[in-house]
């Protein structure tokens, strides 16, 4: 399972990489794509998926009395490349860059760096769009010596408009035509591109550990495919997002209507009135999927006391009172009752109370689609930096957990919640 995890991440430099390398594995376990522009037909127990802006996908397997939905996100930290790419100071090309989601800046420099992202090219009758990853490290972000600045390891001062334009060659270099090329087109035929820098280090295992860029989230994206590729029965759903590290107010992000519009037409086309509409959903159940803060052993002083998540410890189910966080007792209840199925070890997560952190996914997507809903997490270290750091058993936990959770059913009447296993969990 673990080489599949880090060949997710591998294969996945940005959200449109990590759309396309999750709609290969569907497809290759017999899932067939829907345009959202096509009429859909579905068959009871059909396995489907669409994508939206080529950078989100949902997944689903037709039917059910419920929903088993779990969501993740595609896209992490990063360096954005602007419209105009590159620029020339001081005998140098740069790229123009802007940074996207909250990153740890520093972690990024002195680093050989690539750029992947997709490419709007021109075809005889208007426009397609596709991926291009340079692959070979084209850029580096070059730090100011120490001997001109005998205090920056005392202080941590980067400015994102002067320190953080990335040198991609010297004179005579073009980064449009390496753009172009890899495209696949010549020059004059690339209308537009969005893209981004990337960390290439291929994740690895170490002493329990597992290294590599773009665990948040990634790591919970591919072990959620996973889980719902061997577990997922009629009712489960797999649900990809963007934008979720810029809050997600995006066509393709949590808060759009992408998961509404795709559950009224799978609605629609099982014949359900509002009525049965409501009846499903009364019985459903979302996971939100997003790594969360493992207590660290040169900074234990940031992590609430009575709250501390360990590498290695389990699951993390996140609490938050503003519900940034969507758990509640009963919410986490039915999940501890699937880790309990499956043998694995839960750990309850909450920020200190003075050090609040950011929103997710659970509590935006229930703006547009109202479940019962939980949040957890694969544990994890040096969260937004360039290269993260998570404990392998930690993301098997994981999984397992996940897939016990697409293996259940739940049965509510009145105040009595009861789960029944359909399939064999591991």
């Amino acid at each position: 399972m673990m080489k599949k995890i880090r060949s997710f991440i591998e294969k996945s430099p940005t959200p449109f990489h990590a759309v396309s390398t999750a709609a290969r594995r569907l497809e290759e376990a017999g899932f067939a794509f829907l345009g959202e522009e096509e009429g859909w037909k579905l068959a009871p127990g059909g396995k489907y998926y669409t994508t939206r802006s080529g950078s989100s996908l949902i997944a689903f397997v037709a039917g059910g009395e419920g929903l088993n939905l779990t969501a993740s996100h595609s896209d992490s930290p990063t360096f954005r490349i602007k419209e105009n790419f590159q620029s020339e100071k001081e005998g140098c090309l740069l790229l123009n860059t802007e940074p996207y989601g909250g990153m740890i800046a520093a972690s990024w420099m002195d680093r050989p760096l690539s750029a992947a992202g997709r490419a709007l090219v021109k075809t005889e009758t208007g426009l397609e769009s596709r991926l291009v990853d340079l692959r070979e490290p084209v850029a580096i972000l070059a730090s100011l010596a120490i001997h001109m600045d005998r205090e920056v390891n005392r202080k941590n001062e980067i400015d994102f408009s002067r320190h953080t334009q990335p040198i991609f060659a010297l004179p005579g270099a073009d980064f449009r035509e390496a753009v172009a090329r890899a495209a696949g087109v010549e020059l004059g035929d690339l209308l537009g591109a969005d893209l981004s820098l990337y960390e290439p280090t291929v994740p690895y295992e170490q002493g329990g550990l597992l290294i590599g860029p773009r665990l948040d989230d990634l790591a919970c994206a591919a072990t959620c495919l996973e889980a719902f590729l061997a577990q997922g029965g009629e009712g489960a759903v797999y649900a990809l997002f963007d934008n979720e590290e810029v809050g997600s107010l995006t066509r393709q992000g949590a808060s759009s209507t992408f998961l509404a519009d795709v559950l009224a037409r799978l609605f629609e086309a099982q014949g359900l009135t509002a009525e049965g509409r409501g009846r499903v959903l009364a019985q459903s159940r979302l996971l939100s999927c997003d790594n969360a803060h493992a207590i660290h052993p040169n900074f234990p002083q940031f992590a609430d006391p009575s709250h501390t998540v360990r590498l290695g410890g389990g699951v993390a189910l996140k609490y938050n009172a503003a519900q940034k966080y969507t758990t509640d007792a009963l919410s986490a209840s039915l999940f501890r009752l699937c880790c309990e199925r499956a043998g694995v070890r839960v750990q309850p997560y909450a920020n200190r109370a003075d050090l609040p952190g950011g929103s997710t996914l659970g509590n935006l997507s229930n703006a547009q689609v109202s479940l019962l809903a939980a949040d957890i997490g694969i544990p994890q270290l040096s969260m937004h930096a360039a290269v993260e750091t998570a404990a392998v058993s930690d993301v098997v936990d994981f999984e397992r957990a996940v897939g016990a959770f697409y293996a259940s059913r739940l049965v509510k009447s009145g105040d009595r919640y009861d789960l029944e296993w359909e399939r064999t969990t591991r």
